[in-house]
Parts: C-alpha cells; structure tokens; sequence
C-alpha cells in the first residue's frame, strides 16, 4: 500500500486567555496541519506550530518544506516503511524541524490506524491516561496567585509558573502563588531564557531561602549559553531543566559532557518528531537526567503524539502537555482529551483525529 497525497492545511485556533512568557505574548495557536493519505484513503495527522522565538518556524517555511521536499520524496513510497521513510524525510533537509516532526507523527499516525490501535500502543505502551501540569502566564504576584487557584480548583496538582519577565518582582511572584495554594501543590518554574546568570542565581537562591519548594527551574538563561547554565546549576540546590538549549541529540550530548543541567524537556517540534524523540529519552535515562516531555501550543494532535509517547515511554516528572487546555474550542473532531489534570488518549486507531475543524484552510 503506497501514500497517495500529502496535503497541508493551516490552522489558527484562538486562545481562551494570553499566554504570556518571558518571549512572547500569544492569543492563537497557528500552526500547519500534516495529512498523509494512502491508497485506501486513510489519514495519518501531524503538525507543525508556528514558534518564532524557539525553533523559528513559521506556516509558510513549514508548507514550504513539506511541499517542495517531502511530497516528492515521500509520493508512492511504501506506506508500511515508516522507519525507513521518517529517516528519509529527516535527511532530506536540514533544520525545519517543525515540518520534520509534523510528518513524523503523520507516518507514525497512519502506521497505527493501518493496524488498528491507538499511537501509544504501536509506540510500545499499553497507556491511554497521563498526567499533566497546567502552566500559569507571566504577570504580577496577584494575577498569578488568583490564575493558579483557579488552576488547583479545578484539579491540577502541579503547575508550572512563567517567570524571567522582570527578575526583582519574581521572587514575590512565586511566594504569592505559595502562600495561595498551599505546601501540597507541585510548584515548578520556567523562565524561558529571560535572566542572565546572576539574576538566576540570585532569585533561585532566594526562592530557597524562603522555602517556596519549587522543584525545578527550566532554562532559565539564554539558550546558547551553556557556560551560563552550568554556572548557576553549579550555585543552587535546585534542579535545572534545559528546554530551549536541546534541540537534538549533539545538544544534549554536550549538554551531558558539560555537566550544564539536571534535566531536559523533550519537544517533538524542536527535536523533530517521535523517532528522535525516543533516542533522547533514552540517552537522558541512560545519563541519569531527569525527563520531561512537553510542547509549543499545539492542538489535539501535537498534544495526542506527545502525550503518546509518554504512555508508552514515561518521564521521571509530570510532563508538560497542557496546551489543548489552552485553545478557547477544539481544533478537531475526535483526538485526546482532559480528564481534570489528566490527558486521555481515545482508544481508537492512531491519534483518533476523525476530522479537522471546517475553518481550516487547505494549502495543497
């Protein structure tokens, strides 16, 4: 059976609220939608968001990377070669690995309901639940305190702070969130490069001394400093994540030979789908650092692939797969769901994506 067509459709979803971080102010997800169709007209979905600050993808660079060279390359192959084509698609272009991963999941999307079960499953897994953390924009002391008790109300038990907007108010930031939800709550920290060194240092061993038990501060200093990173993971008894400093395999090799962090957040649309996503768990399990797998906002298929791979692989933490709790309406028909602080995978072939919401608009 060989894939028929690739299609492209573009997808902009409004958010329920901003979501604000030290980098970007956002009220949409944009993103493109992969659709690998083979000649028995079934439909393997992935995506690829639109993420200046990150991986600098946008819409038009990702169709353009699925249109000019991966429908050529991957047009009357063998549907059933899905290692063999992923390693196709991967070698065939460099960088875009947005538009890398979205074809991916694609492939691994249509191998799964060729077989009949769901994406965790064909990923070597028998979960269809897993947890998540809900994260809590950037914004005065306050604001964050009354968003994370609205967030605990309704069932989440960790959540995920943004900070690195303005270094002398954080340490209030993250004491009032504290003082509002009480010791019991996971509370964890992400400052999405916005200190520099000391700043980090000073305000991770502020947040020590006054006891705010935050379990871990991701990335907090610019993504290319990695002499940065190892400073202050050398100064604080904290754990530090490294998010946007790992890519791919090379980063997290240096990262490791470096000895600049204690964990690493895994994200199909930085690394470039599931296959490579794999081999960073495993080499992170093998180092002994910590694990997490997370996303940009994306909709329910990049969230159902990812929350996929942690049924089937699993994270030494609570993984980051909040971001469909983001968007004001589905983007899709069908596809995971929340279940208070639990992401729920259909059990149905595949992502269990039947259909794409009638706004969208195709790029073929």
């Amino acid at each position: 059976m060989t894939i028929r067509e690739i299609r492209t459709h573009r997808l902009v979803a409004p958010l329920r609220m901003p979501f604000v971080t030290a980098l970007a102010r956002l009220t949409t997800v944009s993103t493109v939608v992969v659709e690998i169709v083979d000649d028995d007209g079934r439909s393997g979905f992935g995506e690829a968001p639109e993420v200046w600050t990150v991986t600098g993808s946008s819409l038009a660079s990702a169709e353009a990377c699925i249109s000019e060279v991966v429908r050529p390359l991957l047009v009357g192959r063998l549907a059933e070669d899905l290692i063999a084509n992923c390693r196709s698609v991967s070698a065939a272009v460099v960088g875009n690995e947005s538009a890398k991963a979205a074809v991916d999941v694609a492939l691994h999307d249509l191998a799964a309901r060729r077989l009949g079960v769901p994406l965790s499953h064909l990923l070597g897994g028998t979960r269809l639940t897993v947890p998540t953390d809900v994260t809590v924009s950037a914004g005065d002391a306050d604001g964050l305190a009354d968003s994370a008790k609205q967030r605990v109300g309704e069932g989440y038990r960790v959540l995920k702070i943004k900070v690195g907007t303005d270094a002398a108010g954080d340490v209030a930031r993250v004491a009032a969130v504290r003082a509002t939800v009480g010791p019991d709550v996971e509370i964890r920290l992400d400052a999405n490069q916005g200190w520099t060194p000391r700043e980090a240092v000073r305000v991770i061993r502020a947040l020590e001394e006054a006891g705010t038990g935050v379990t871990f501060v991701e990335q907090p200093v610019h993504h290319r400093d990695l002499d940065g990173l190892a400073w202050v993971s050398d100064r604080v008894d904290t754990p530090i994540m490294a998010d946007e400093a790992v890519f791919g395999v090379a980063d997290l090799v240096e990262v490791i030979r470096r000895r600049v962090a204690d964990m690493v957040n895994v994200k199909l649309a930085k690394c470039g789908g599931l296959g490579p996503a794999r081999t960073l768990l495993d080499l992170a399990n093998a180092q002994r650092m910590g694990t997490m797998v997370g996303s940009m906002l994306e909709t329910e298929i990049g969230i159902g692939a990812a929350a996929s791979l942690v049924a089937a692989y699993g994270t030494s933490v609570v993984s980051d797969l909040d971001a469909v709790w983001w968007l004001a309406r589905g983007a899709v028909t069908g596809g995971m769901r929340y279940e208070g602080a639990t992401v729920v995978l259909p059990n149905a072939p595949g992502l269990g994506v039947t259909d794409l919401a009638p706004a969208v608009e195709e790029i073929a």
